[in-house]
């Protein structure tokens, strides 16, 4: 047997192990705002099983209309019922977590006219 076999194993061994040193896993995000069962945004950020957490949906938005949110039963944003989410909010960005927005979603009514329109 090659004496030198032995060696080989433990370089490609070593460069193996090397490579997989450097790599990371990517993030989780879910969406979350859909589901009432869900739990609340709160709850959800301290399951810490996510990075991101994609607030579901701005369906209503641009050319002139009222920004309108819908977050399936978890809150009624036309009575103002949503003001508490800004603490969930809070409370998943002390744990790190990045909140976004989803705007869309798989039905609605929306679209930007004008630069000025995005702001």
């Amino acid at each position: 047997m090659d004496d030198r076999f032995p060696g080989s194993i433990a370089l490609l061994f070593c460069l193996l192990l090397s490579a997989f040193k450097n790599c990371y896993a990517g993030v989780v995000s879910v969406y979350w705002g859909q589901d009432v069962k869900e739990g609340t945004l709160a709850d959800t950020c301290a399951s810490g099983n996510y990075a991101i957490v994609n607030i579901a949906f701005l369906h209503s938005f641009g050319s002139g209309q009222t920004p309108t949110i819908n977050l399936a039963g978890h809150c009624d944003p036309s009575s103002g019922g949503c003001a508490g989410l800004s603490n969930d909010i809070t409370a998943c960005q002390n744990l790190g977590i990045k909140v976004l927005l989803s705007i869309g979603g798989g039905s609605g009514s929306y679209s930007l006219s004008s630069a000025d329109d995005a702001r």
